[in-house]
Parts: C-alpha cells; structure tokens; sequence
C-alpha cells in the first residue's frame, strides 16, 4: 500500500521539479515514540563527563523502538539534565532500518526531542523494489514522513498486470 502511494505522489511530479523542491515521501510508517528507551551496543565507548558526551566505536547499533540505527562511531549527547540523550551523531556510514525500507547515508543527526533524523552524503532510501537517493533526507519521527533534497533521483519499478492480478 505505501509503495502504491509514493508511487502515486512521484508519479504525478515531474522529475525535474523533484530534484529541485525536494521530496516527500512516507518512511516506514513510523511514528517513533522518542521518550522511548534508547538501548546502544558497541565495541568500545569513552565517556567524557566534563563535555556530557559518550563516543562509541565499532559494530555500533541502536535500538529505540522499532527504529534501528548502526554505524562506525556514534557520538551521543546528553543534555545538561543528567541521564537524558539530546542527540545522537553518527557517522562513518550509517545505516537506518524501520520495518521493510532501509535508508543509507555517510552521516546522520538524530535530534531526539525535536523527533528529527537528518541523514547526508550519498543518501539512498530502499522501499520495497523502488531506490529514491538524494544528498539530504530529514525523517520526521511523529509522522514518519521523509523529505529528501540535494539532485534526488527515483527509480520507480513496475509491476505487470500477471503480478498485480490485473490482467485476463
């Protein structure tokens, strides 16, 4: 159902003006509870109280949720309230995995109070058979929608009437 409406919505843009203003599109449905626990593993951490942050180093993954999140290094800040993640800066290549779409970046930003994922360089979103890359995409957590900017490029696969059950 969600590959039928961003094909829809894609669809009925032209490309030009995609690449131009951006895209839309639904991200895994996700509606992110971010007060949710925040469960990271990894090889290596350092933490650094005078600064208030943790840097974790190699197989890092992050769990919130149904959202999962890993990385090279991930740098997690907390806020001036002890115990509590303000946000979460990963990179060396990341991958971001909400249920079966899988977005790829060299770096991404999540914003855990203002429930904002900004994901950059070389940004590829898979849903299904369909690939949407760009050089930005901001996630928005509460409604699970994606904004992708940057030259954003879709490739759209169709489907036959024998594989839809369209055809006689």
């Amino acid at each position: 159902m969600m590959r039928l409406v961003l094909a829809a919505a894609l669809a009925a843009l032209p490309l030009s003006a995609m690449a131009q203003q951006g895209a839309q599109v639904q991200f895994g449905g996700m509606q992110q509870d971010t007060r949710a626990p925040v469960e990271v593993t990894a090889d290596h951490l350092q933490v650094n109280q005078s600064d208030g942050t943790a840097l974790y180093t190699g197989n890092v993954i992050i769990a919130q949720g149904e959202m999962r999140l890993s990385a090279p290094r991930v740098l997690v800040v907390y806020a001036e309230a002890a115990g509590r993640i303000e946000r979460l800066e990963a990179t060396g290549g990341v991958v971001m995995v909400s249920g079966s779409e899988a977005a790829e970046a060299e770096r991404a930003d999540y914003n855990i109070e203002a429930g904002q994922v900004v994901m950059s360089g070389n940004v590829l979103l898979t849903q299904g058979p369909n690939a949407l890359t760009s050089e930005r995409m901001t996630v928005n957590l509460e409604d699970g929608t994606a904004r992708m900017s940057g030259r954003v490029k879709t490739v759209l696969q169709q489907q036959d009437d024998a594989q839809t059950g369209g055809g006689q």
